[in-house]
C-alpha cells in the first residue's frame, strides 16, 4: 500500500492518471511474478502475486471515458463492481504497447530480454552448484523419504492438512504407519470439471509402483456442472449420464485399497487432494520435486518427454488419460530417486525448455496473435527470433495466452475492425475458456457504425452540456439593489464557485451559480432552497432541461458508486486553513483514512472544500453528522457523500477549462442524426455491459480483471 498522500492523490484526481508502460508493468508482474526479471510496478502494489488464479483484459474497443460517463446509468455492473478506475493516457498503437511490441518507452518496461538466453535464466551444465536442484536435496542420492513433502511445505503449497480448519469434513486415509525407503509408491491423478461448488473431480485414477492401473472411475460431480473442461478432462456431459460412483465411494475405495504406508505421488498433487477431499500424510508431488527458481514448476508434459522420452497428453486425443499422467508423474519419481540430484541437474531441463519454447514460438507466432493478426516480414538474410512480446514471455514461462476479439494488427502495428465475430460469440467462447487460461485478452467491439467522428463530437457535446447543467444553480427571486456580496459569499460555502451571473431577464432578479465540482451544487439545492438569503426567501433549483430529467437518479447512483464508499465532501473552509491544520481538526473523527484538499490544476492553490475517507462507510456516515455546522476557526461547515472521483473531478475540470469546437448550425444538424444513433448506442452498451456481468461471475476467485476503455485511437 502507498504512502497516504500518495493514496488521496490518485483518489481525488491529481495522480489518477496513468500511461501504457504502467498498465504494462501491472499486467506484467501480475501475470510473471519475479519470473524474467518481473518487478512490483511502480505506481501500486500486488501482494501475494503468487495467490493469483489468473489475468484477465477485457478490451472495450472504440469507447472511451467519454462513453463511460454518457452511459453511465447503463454501465450498472461495472460501475457496481469495479472499485479501481485511473485515466489512461492516449496511445496511437493501444494493442501493441498492451503486447508489448513498442509503445513502452522505457527500456525496463518493455519486454525485451524477458526470455533473454543468457546465464542468468539458464545454469550452465558445467556449474550445477547453482542448479535448484542442487541447492535444494544436494548431489548425493538419496531415499524416497528425503523427497517426501514436509508438513510445512504441504501447508505452504495448499495441501489439506488433518485438523486444519479448511478440511473438516475431509477422509483421512489413515496410512499412519512410518515411511521408509522401501515404503510403496502410488501414483495418483484425477480430471476435475467447474461446478457451482468449485472443481469436482469427475474422473480418478491410481497406478502402483509397476505402473498397473488399479483404479480408473469415472465420478458424478454432486452440485450443477458449469464447465466440463472437456479440452482437457476428456470428459463429457454424455459420459457421465449413466455414472452412479459419487465422490464418498471412491473415498471409501481409495482408503481400502491404499497399504498404511503408502506414499503417494502426483504432479501438484494438492489440487488432486482437494477435489478428492482427502488428507494423506506422504507425498512427492513432481511439480516441487524437479525444483525450479523463484518458485515456477515444469510441467508435466514436458518433464515426461525431456526426463522420460515419453510423449503424453498428445492434441490428438481429447482430453487427458489420468492413468497416463498418474504413470508418468510416479516414472519421473522413481528416475529422481534411482538416479539420485546430480543426474537430473546435468539434464539441464530449464535450456531445454527455454529453447524448445523460443522455437515453438518463433514457428508458431501468427497462431498466438489475435486473429488476424500478421508479424512483421523479417529482413533477408540469417533468420532471426521476432522481438519477443508480453505474450512470448508468458509462452516460455509454460502459460497459454487466450486472446479472443475482433481486432488485428496490420503490419504498421495498428489495430483494424474484423467484425466477423460477433460480441455475443466472443462472450460465449470466453465462458468456455477463460476459467482455463492464466492470462485472457477477450475484445469487444462497438463497431464502425458507433465510430464516426460526428457522432463522437455529438456525445462529447452532450455530455459538456449535461456537466455543465448539472454544476449550475438558479436562485431567486430576490429584491431589487440586493446584496450580491453576500449572496456570493452563502453559496461559496457550498464550495467553489467557476462563475456567477445576476439574471435580469425576469421579473425580480435571480443569480446562476456555476460550481467547479458536483457536490458543491448538490449541496447548494440541498441546504440553501427555501432559506432566506440577502433578504429574501429563495428557491435554488438547477436547470430544467430534457437532459436533466433524470439528473436526480444519475446523482443517487453517483453517490452508490463503490468509488465513493466511505468517502465525505466537506465545504466551507477557509482558504488560509492547511492540509495540517485540517488534519488536526478532523484527528477525532473515527477510522479516518486520508484527508485530500484539491488544488486549483492551473494555480495550484487550494480549494475552500477537501475530502475525507473513512475506512468503514459507517465512520463516514456518522462523521457528516458531526461535521454539518461545525465551526473550524471561525468558518462554518457544511458536508454531503461525495459524488465525483477523482478521475470525474479531473475530467470536469478540463471540460470547464477547455473551450471546445462550437460546430454551429452544422452541430446541430448532427445532433438529430445522434438522437437517431443514440438509442441502438444505449441499448450496445447495455448488453456489453450484461456481457462483462456474465465473464465476472465465471471468474475464479483471486483473479486480476482489468476493463480498458482505449477510445477510437
Amino acid at each position: 500500500q502507498e504512502k497516504s498522500s500518495r493514496l488521496s492523490a490518485a483518489l481525488f484526481g491529481e495522480d489518477c492518471e496513468i500511461g501504457h508502460d504502467q498498465l504494462y508493468e501491472l499486467l506484467k508482474y501480475a501475470a510473471l511474478g519475479k519470473c524474467h526479471n518481473a518487478t512490483q510496478p511502480s505506481w501500486c502494489r500486488i501482494y501475494h502475486q503468487s495467490h493469483l488464479a489468473g489475468v484477465v483484459v477485457i478490451v472495450l474497443h472504440e469507447m472511451s471515458q467519454l462513453h463511460f460517463y454518457k452511459f453511465y446509468l447503463q454501465f450498472k455492473h461495472l460501475r457496481k463492481v469495479f472499485r479501481h478506475r485511473f485515466m489512461l493516457t492516449p496511445s496511437a498503437n493501444f494493442l501493441a504497447s498492451l503486447y508489448g511490441e513498442g509503445g513502452n518507452p522505457k527500456p525496463q518496461n518493455t519486454a525485451q530480454g524477458l526470455t533473454s538466453t543468457s546465464g542468468e535464466c539458464i545454469p550452465k551444465s558445467s556449474d550445477l552448484q547453482c542448479d535448484p536442484i542442487i541447492r535444494k536435496y544436494g548431489e548425493k542420492k538419496q531415499g524416497l523419504t528425503s523427497y517426501t513433502l514436509t508438513l510445512e511445505e504441504q501447508k505452504k503449497n495448499d495441501y489439506p492438512i488433518k485438523g486444519s480448519p479448511g478440511c473438516k469434513d475431509y477422509v483421512y486415509t489413515e496410512c499412519d504407519q512410518p515411511r521408509t525407503d522401501s515404503s510403496p509408491l502410488f501414483g495418483l491423478d484425477c480430471e476435475m470439471c467447474l461446478t457451482a461448488k468449485g472443481n469436482e473431480v469427475t474422473r480418478v485414477s491410481l497406478v502402483d509402483a509397476q505402473g498397473q492401473c488399479l483404479l480408473n472411475e469415472l465420478v458424478k460431480p454432486e452440485s450443477t456442472v458449469w464447465n466440463y473442461r472437456t479440452r482437457f478432462s476428456g470428459i463429457t456431459k454424455k459420459m457421465l449420464l449413466p455414472v452412479k460412483t459419487r465422490l464418498p465411494d471412491i473415498q471409501t475405495r481409495l482408503k481400502k485399497m491404499l497399504p498404511r504406508d503408502a506414499v503417494l505421488v502426483g504432479h501438484s498433487l494438492n489440487g488432486d487432494l482437494q477435489a478428492l477431499e482427502m488428507i494423506h500424510p506422504s507425498v512427492i508431488d513432481t511439480s516441487l520435486l524437479f525444483a525450479r527458481n523463484e518458485g515456477r514448476r515444469f510441467k508435466l508434459k514436458f518433464l515426461a518427454k525431456a526426463v522420460l522420452g515419453k510423449e503424453i497428453q498428445s492434441e490428438q486425443k481429447l482430453g487427458h488419460d489420468p492413468a497416463e499422467d498418474a504413470r508418468a508423474a510416479l516414472e519421473l519419481a522413481q528416475f529422481f530417486i534411482e538416479q539420485g540430484p546430480a543426474k537430473v541437474a546435468e539434464l539441464n531441463l530449464e535450456m531445454l525448455l527455454t529453447t524448445e519454447k523460443l522455437a515453438e514460438v518463433s514457428q508458431n507466432k501468427a497462431a498466438l496473435q489475435p486473429q488476424g493478426c500478421s508479424m512483421q516480414k523479417q529482413l533477408n538474410g540469417p533468420s532471426h527470433l521476432p522481438k519477443p512480446c508480453f505474450l512470448d514471455c508468458l509462452q516460455v514461462t509454460g502459460q497459454k495466452p487466450l486472446l479472443l476479439g475482433r481486432q488485428k494488427l496490420d503490419s504498421s502495428g495498428h489495430h483494424q475492425s474484423n467484425t466477423s465475430t460477433p460480441n455475443k460469440q466472443i462472450l460465449q467462447r470466453a465462458l468456455e475458456n477463460v476459467p482455463l487460461s492464466t492470462f485472457s485478452i477477450i475484445q469487444f467491439s462497438l463497431g464502425p457504425e458507433y465510430v464516426a467522428s460526428h457522432l463522437l463530437a455529438g456525445l462529447s457535446e452532450k455530455v459538456r452540456s449535461k456537466l455543465t447543467d448539472m454544476l449550475t444553480i438558479y436562485a431567486g427571486p430576490f429584491e431589487e439593489g440586493f446584496c450580491l456580496k453576500s449572496v456570493k459569499k452563502e453559496f461559496g460555502r457550498c464550495g467553489p464557485i467557476q462563475c456567477l451571473t445576476v439574471i435580469t431577464e425576469t421579473n425580480q432578479p435571480y443569480v446562476c451559480v456555476q460550481y467547479e465540482v458536483l457536490e458543491a451544487a448538490q449541496l447548494a439545492v440541498e441546504s440553501l432552497n427555501g432559506v432566506e438569503v440577502a433578504g429574501s426567501c429563495i428557491k435554488v433549483q438547477r436547470p430544467v432541461t430534457a437532459a436533466m430529467l433524470d439528473c436526480d437518479v444519475l446523482i443517487k447512483e453517483l453517490e452508490l458508486d463503490v468509488e465513493n464508499e466511505g468517502v465525505i465532501y466537506v465545504a466551507g473552509l477557509k482558504k488560509s486553513l492547511t492540509e495540517t491544520d485540517l488534519q488536526e481538526e478532523f484527528s477525532q473523527l473515527k477510522d479516518l483514512e486520508t484527508l485530500f484538499l484539491p488544488k486549483d490544476l492551473q494555480t495550484g492553490k487550494h480549494r475552500n472544500c477537501c475530502f475525507l475517507k473513512f475506512q468503514k462507510s459507517q465512520s463516514a456516515l456518522d462523521a457528516l453528522e458531526v461535521i454539518n455546522g461545525w465551526t473550524v476557526k471561525g468558518s462554518k461547515l457544511r458536508s454531503r457523500n461525495a459524488l465525483a472521483s477523482g478521475h470525474l473531478w479531473r475530467w470536469i475540470w478540463q471540460m470547464n477549462h477547455s473551450n471546445g469546437e462550437q460546430g454551429g448550425n452544422s452541430l446541430y444538424e448532427k445532433m438529430e442524426q445522434l438522437s437517431d444513433c443514440e438509442q441502438d448506442l444505449r441499448k450496445e452498451v447495455k448488453k456489453l455491459d450484461h456481457h462483462i456481468k456474465k465473464l465476472y461471475r465465471r471468474l475464479q476467485n483471486n483473479t486480476l480483471c482489468v476493463v480498458l476503455f482505449p477510445g477510437v485511437n
